[in-house]
């Protein structure tokens, strides 16, 4: 069922309180699982709505920038943040709150 919820080429999505997999095999991939988490403590900082809807905007906003539907996702200041910490396993603990803000004006091409 995960592998239709999913859109293709994405492996998993944070939904709060819920990191949906499209393989059970992820379960044991611990640098996925910590950028999902990453994404799960921005959607409690911004009250879980608020983070979608901003989201969906920067997601909008950069696909105007790159005019690339991958570029546009990639350069989210939430993705980010996420594929920049993710190998760090202990980010979470140690992560300071809206940490997401200071990756909104550096670009990835």
């Amino acid at each position: 069922m995960n592998k239709y919820l999913l859109a293709k080429g994405y492996n998993g999505v944070s939904l709060w309180p819920f990191i949906v997999l499209k393989h059970p095999s992820l379960k044991n991939d611990p640098v996925f699982l910590n950028h999902e988490r990453i994404h799960l403590k921005q959607q409690q900082e911004l009250l879980i709505v608020g983070f979608y809807i901003w989201y969906g905007l920067e997601y909008f906003y950069r696909l105007y920038q790159y005019k690339h539907r991958f570029l546009a996702y990639r350069n989210i200041s939430f993705e980010r943040e996420a594929y920049a910490n993710e190998g760090n396993l202990e980010y979470c603990k140690n992560r300071r709150s809206w940490n997401f803000y200071k990756y909104i004006h550096k670009i990835l091409k």
